[in-house]
């Protein structure tokens, strides 16, 4: 073969990749816009159904009842800024006006909450309902909520421990000792609210304590291999940890699905807003834990818990964890996560770029299909089936749950953005 021959093989080749290429990003785009559309005929549907609750006070919907009619929840359970937020993805990736005027109704009815300080969780609360508001569709009025939030959960950091105190306290399942400084892994996830008021304000204060938090956190709270408790204790008097245990997952010592997805999920926005090296490790290697994990089904859409039911590790005498044979998936978990390895793989190089691009991929497509999609006007008119809430609590099992959905729009609006070349944020 001489060269110009080989020159145009090559040539050849190389056209054949790019279309190819083209042609796989055109295949994923439609992906994204047919599961977004689908959602947004779902929660038209939803925005049907009778806004109050059987008690007068649930306004936003939560999951099913055994029924299969909606629950919904008062602006003040934890829960509440879910379903606006997913209304602000909707309406500006579709750019549907209907939906986002839905979307502003309903994050309006959170304002109250800009003073709530009796968890942690107004950072769930008020960025995703007013955070995405302020995103999409900015005004002062949203910032200026915004910032008063966030002044409402710095009421909760606790000098001496360096942390934001998540729960007033917790009684441990393994007997009635009640704990009085409880420090959840979910924390992680309210830290972006206190980082957006640092910058809306120039108040380095706000900064520092979610710092302060973060690496506390990722001391106390992250294990050697990168799992993590889903509680830690800590001493009023001293400030030092006391030990870890768990509300939510299978035992103390095992990895809480969801957990691992709040982690990744937090140690990535805090490197996104710190550059600090450290969190992305963290981060990173929180996401190889689940990615590479021997418990991950093949379609890595989670059980609960990895090690459920698993020889060494052992309920609380109190957990209905005890009572549970069988196992179960967490869409919720699968959702978040695969939203948090879409941001990771923009900070990461090489093979684990690809790796948590590829891994996020693959949720997204097990999350899409018949297997944990529901069908248009079933589920309670929620996205995702198969999420699961608290079974050491005896609740929410094998359900819809409000931030499953969330989770899997955000994860799907950032992997639209990637395949079109376009910053996250």
């Amino acid at each position: 073969m001489n060269r110009n021959s080989k020159v145009k093989l090559i040539a050849a080749f190389c056209l054949s990749c790019a279309f190819g290429l083209l042609h796989a990003q055109d295949a994923e785009k439609a992906f994204v816009k047919e599961n977004m559309t689908f959602a947004a005929g779902q929660y038209r549907l939803m925005l049907q159904t009778p806004v109050q609750g059987k008690d007068g006070k649930g306004v936003m919907p939560h999951s099913t009842r055994k029924d299969g009619t909606v629950s919904k929840a008062s602006i003040y359970m934890w829960t509440s800024g879910f379903f606006p937020g997913s209304l602000w993805y909707l309406s500006e990736y579709l750019g549907d006006k209907a939906l986002q005027d839905s979307a502003l109704v309903y994050t309006r009815k959170m304002e109250p909450v800009k003073s709530f300080t009796d968890n942690h969780d107004i950072g769930f609360m008020m960025y995703c309902s007013y955070g995405n508001a302020n995103r999409f569709s900015p005004q002062r009025s949203y910032r200026d909520i915004l910032v008063e939030s966030a002044r409402s959960l710095c009421t909760r950091y606790r000098e001496k421990a360096g942390v934001i105190q998540s729960w007033n306290g917790f009684r441990s399942w393994h007997g009635n000792k009640v704990y009085d400084f409880p420090v959840i892994i979910d924390n992680m996830m309210n830290l972006e609210l206190l980082f957006y008021a640092s910058r809306a304000t120039g108040d380095p204060s706000f900064r520092d304590i979610a710092v302060s938090h973060a690496r506390h956190t990722m001391m106390n709270q992250v294990r050697d291999d990168y799992s993590c408790f889903h509680i830690v204790y800590y001493d009023k008097e001293t400030g030092k940890p006391i030990k870890g245990e768990t509300s939510q997952g299978y035992s103390d010592n095992s990895a809480w699905s969801r957990g691992q997805a709040w982690g990744i999920y937090g140690f990535t926005m805090c490197y996104r807003e710190t550059k600090d090296p450290s969190f992305l490790t963290t981060a990173q290697r929180m996401a190889d834990f689940y990615l590479d994990h021997p418990n991950l089904p093949s379609d890595k859409v989670a059980w609960w818990d990895f090690n459920a039911n698993q020889p060494g590790y052992v309920p609380g005498v109190r957990s209905n964890a005890n009572n549970v044979v069988l196992n179960y998936r967490d869409a919720s978990a699968a959702a978040c996560t695969a939203s948090a390895l879409l941001e990771l793989s923009t900070y990461s190089e090489g093979k684990l770029a690809k790796k948590y691009l590829e891994g996020a991929k693959a949720i997204l497509h097990s999350l899409g299909s018949p297997r944990y999609r529901a069908e248009l006007g079933k589920n309670g008119n929620f996205i995702l089936m198969h999420s699961t809430g608290a079974i050491p609590q005896n609740g929410e099992i094998d359900v819809p749950l409000t931030y499953a959905d969330y989770y899997f729009l955000e994860a799907l609006y950032r992997y639209d953005r990637i395949l079109d070349g376009k910053p996250l944020f």
